[in-house]
């Protein structure tokens, strides 16, 4: 009789509130909206302030303002162990800035199409294991929860069993579990977490070991469209079977601005046709 009345309700929620989400189709839809963020990102300026640290090391802290030079970025340091940068150490960075402007604008064809290629082949990593994303795993629903004021689904996702990376850089998802905070409304990820649970080789030189995390936080900069917020690595990992390369690096990411401009130290502005703003 219990077991009747539990059914009956089941069935009875699902015909008031509708069939519950499908984990696949929530993950597809917001890899497209992912993707169309990643291709929109390259016209934004930004600062990004970078904390790096090793086992038994004390943390390194700067902080780049990340600007877009003839197809490719520029990162120009503006703050070192939190301090902004003034005086003879801001003029050499200005000038360091403006001796780039002149070096790539000098560039023969082959020496700019070499440099943004290299820059391409960066982004396309990224792409490379966001395009996987959807295969790689079996997703499910394990729960709904609100962040900063947004309901989401949390999906978790752990390795399909005979999944095969179809490209080099992917092929650590195969080690991993992860897990997705996906915007109800919107479909992007407030939060994305991912560990590696067995032992990935990776170029057949290093290892990343069990114990990796990795940390992703995003933030609205339009209506619709969503850009770093904070990401961190915590890596455990070995390269030639016996160099430990414990680490730990955070970056968190700032002052979006579309069509922005480099600021000089005497407060100039180098135009866009000088440093256009793009994301590394």
């Amino acid at each position: 009789m219990q077991k009747r009345l539990a059914v009956g309700f089941a069935m009875g929620a699902i015909a008031v509130f509708g069939s519950p989400p499908d984990a696949h189709e929530i993950m597809s839809r917001s890899v497209k909206v992912t993707e169309a963020n990643w291709t929109e990102a390259p016209n934004y300026s930004f600062l990004r302030t970078d904390v790096k640290s090793k086992h038994g090391s004390e943390p390194a802290r700067k902080t780049y303002e990340v600007l877009m030079i003839e197809g490719s970025p520029y990162l120009k340091v503006v703050a070192e162990d939190g301090r902004t940068l003034a005086g003879v150490p801001a003029q050499e960075e200005e000038q360091k800035l403006r001796r780039e402007i002149s070096r790539r604008g000098a560039e023969s064809p082959r020496e700019r199409q070499r440099r943004i290629e290299k820059y391409t082949a960066e982004r396309n990593h990224d792409r490379a294991i966001l395009t996987e994303l959807c295969d790689a795993f079996d997703y499910t629903v394990s729960g709904e929860q609100r962040i900063d004021g947004r309901e989401v689904w949390v999906l978790h996702g752990t390795p399909k069993p005979n999944y095969v990376a179809k490209s080099r850089e992917a092929k650590v998802l195969g080690g991993m579990e992860v897990k997705f905070w996906i915007d109800k409304q919107t479909y992007q990820w407030p939060r994305v977490e991912a560990e590696v649970k067995t032992p990935v080789s990776m170029y057949g030189l290093a290892k990343v070991n069990p114990g990796t995390r990795f940390i992703l936080e995003q933030q609205a900069i339009s209506s619709n469209l969503w850009l770093p917020k904070r990401f961190q690595i915590q890596v455990s990992a070995t390269a030639l079977g016996f160099i430990n390369q414990d680490s730990t690096r955070e970056e968190t990411y700032s002052d979006y601005r579309r069509g922005g401009q480099a600021t000089t130290a005497s407060g100039g502005k180098i135009s866009n046709s000088q440093a256009a703003p793009a994301v590394e």
